[in-house]
């Protein structure tokens, strides 16, 4: 090659890679045994975090104590340990964590401050009857992913998404959790930033003074930061740092405030319908088909981001229906089992892909199995979930980055009340290299990743991305601060159930975001003969039909022989 053409080779363009190349394993390939348990330990650690959060929030808005927070966490382990394995055989075969969506909050807290249950004086009869009504609207709700999942009617909707549509769903899927990150790690600084600092280190910089024949530092960033900041967290408890400090510092910064170990048992195992027969209300089962839109939507972007990650091709739209179809029947096992929130992809855990480039679909696996492990013995799952919740804040701010729901702090539930108290309820084809160390990781999320497919010259795409991205983070945002200001949301007709619906649909950045962006693309100039190449949709034309790309049946068929009785998919 002459001089020319190499200095020609080096300035122009990077080519468009419909697999991301530098993944150590992908989706069909798998570590070493050893290897993969530890990995799939990590993913355990990680999706803690969200399963901590959420019985910490509502269970004592519905009477429940420790012990109930206990069982809670223990039946939301479980039951996610059986729809990650569902989704990973038999749903999309990515590898995703299904776990508990926050998205599901509201709902789950309309249903806690009905005026029906505030009667009850005994506070364990106010959680069993308040359980038993999420049960029952997360019941009926999943009917709605699973019908328009399993007819393939969500497989019809997928076919209009392109490159420049999915851009700005995929990126708020993670970008729209920006305000919970360093906020939730600010609780408590001295645990939080240590955290973030030493996973950055980790996952960034310590390859490059280090070189070993196999990664280790960037691989397990996660399971070493975290037992380092989480040992150190205990030697401040032990040694009395936070004896006389306020009570919300010590439920931040302590790792014996958490009230898991002591509510928890040695042995116990979740089965449906313990908590006594689900009870239903329709304005309750409205808000929760809300929340299950909108984890529809969210998981679609992330299944997109998964494939990314695991180095597969697009994911074909009649894939992504089928996992959106069993995504449903994960939320109706929520309500089977009584979670009291529903179900989604876990975004973090779709970071962790990115963060380890492990795409192995055996290594999420071996997740799941950890979770049913942990969720049955139930005292040894209540001591991890013990880990300081800002540990877990910084491990957001790396995670939904790569990313690219909102959370709220235990310490600050007021926040979450005033959604309620408003004035109407006064109460392998894988690219498989081999690492090189020293080399910068990810500058861009999955979802940022998707501008390569489209024309970053067109004034038309600039006005799409720009207005839906502003779109999706501004709204959400005008409808959090006015229920903060004001106790009710702008829209405040006599249903209440509309209300909190409107509410679920606008505070979600990446439903916000992705709707506008579809919107626009399939409007704003169609007559014009660049539109289609410009948005990227040739790209994904192939993927549109399984059967038009040969590596879908390396990727996404079903295993056991079961693809000839489903052909469409």
């Amino acid at each position: 090659m002459t001089v020319a053409a190499k200095v020609a080779v080096e300035l122009g363009p990077h080519p468009i890679k419909e697999q991301l190349p530098g993944v150590d394993y992908c989706v069909n390939s798998n570590p070493s045994w050893g290897e993969a348990v530890i990995l799939g330990f990590q993913h355990y650690l990680v999706m803690l975090g969200t399963t901590v959060i959420i019985p910490t929030i509502i269970v004592p808005f519905m009477g429940g104590g420790n012990v109930e927070k206990a069982q809670l966490m223990q039946t939301l382990l479980f039951v996610s340990g059986i729809n990650t394995l569902l989704q990973t055989w038999f749903g999309t075969r990515m590898p995703v964590v299904i776990g508990g969506s926050l998205r599901f909050l509201i709902p789950s807290l309309y249903v806690a401050f009905a005026q029906r249950y505030l009667i009850f004086i005994n506070p364990r009869v106010r959680f069993l009857r308040t359980m038993r009504g999420m049960q029952g609207a997360l019941m009926v709700a999943s009917v709605l992913p699973m019908l328009l999942g399993f007819l393939g009617i969500w497989r019809i909707v997928v076919r209009f998404l392109s490159p420049l549509a999915a851009v700005p769903l995929i990126a708020l899927v993670g970008f729209g959790l920006f305000e919970q990150g360093f906020p939730l790690l600010a609780e408590c600084v001295e645990i939080g930033l240590p955290e973030l600092i030493i996973l950055v280190l980790l996952c960034h910089y310590f390859p490059s003074f280090w070189s070993f024949k196999r990664p280790i530092y960037d691989r397990f960033a996660v399971l070493i930061s975290v037992g380092l900041v989480w040992a150190y967290a205990s030697l401040l408890t032990a040694a009395g740092a936070y004896r006389n400090r306020p009570l919300n510092t010590q439920l931040s910064c302590r790792v014996d405030r958490s009230g898991f170990v002591s509510g928890s048992s040695w042995v116990s195992i979740p089965y449906p319908i313990q908590w006594g027969q689900p009870t239903l209300n329709v304005g309750e089962v409205c808000v929760m088909l809300a929340a299950a839109f909108v984890a529809m939507v969210e998981s679609t972007g992330a299944f997109i981001a998964a494939s990314r990650y695991a180095s597969a091709t697009h994911i074909p739209s009649s894939v992504i229906s089928r996992g959106i179809g069993w995504l449903g029947f994960g939320i109706f096992l929520d309500g089977l089992f009584g979670t009291g929130i529903g179900s989604t992809v876990s975004v973090e855990n779709v970071g962790l892909l990115g963060l380890t480039r492990v795409g192995s679909r055996r290594v999420v696996q071996i997740s799941a199995g950890f979770m049913l492990f942990f969720s049955v013995l139930g005292k040894f799952g209540a001591i991890l979930a013990s880990i300081p919740l800002p540990i877990v804040g910084a491990l957001y701010c790396v995670l939904f980055a790569l990313m690219c729901m909102s959370t709220f702090s235990p310490n600050n539930t007021h926040r979450v009340v005033c959604f309620f108290l408003d004035l109407d309820n006064p109460n392998c084809d894988c690219i498989n290299v081999m690492h090189v160390h020293g080399q910068p990781y990810l500058t861009a999320s999955a979802g940022l990743g998707l501008l390569q497919y489209c024309n970053l010259n067109s004034f038309r795409t600039k006005f799409i991305l720009g207005f839906s991205f502003f779109m999706g983070l501004s709204v959400p945002r005008y409808f959090t601060d006015y229920v903060l200001t004001s106790g009710r949301g702008p829209v405040h007709t006599h249903s209440v159930w509309f209300n909190k619906m409107v509410l679920v649909f606008f505070t979600s950045p990446a439903v916000v975001a992705g709707c506008v962006a579809m919107f626009l693309d399939l409007t704003l100039a169609r007559k014009h003969a660049n539109t289609r190449r410009d948005s990227g949709r040739h790209w994904w034309a192939k993927f549109k039909y399984f059967d038009k790309d040969p590596r879908s049946e390396e990727f996404y068929s079903l295993p056991y022989g079961l693809s000839k009785y489903f052909p469409s998919y």
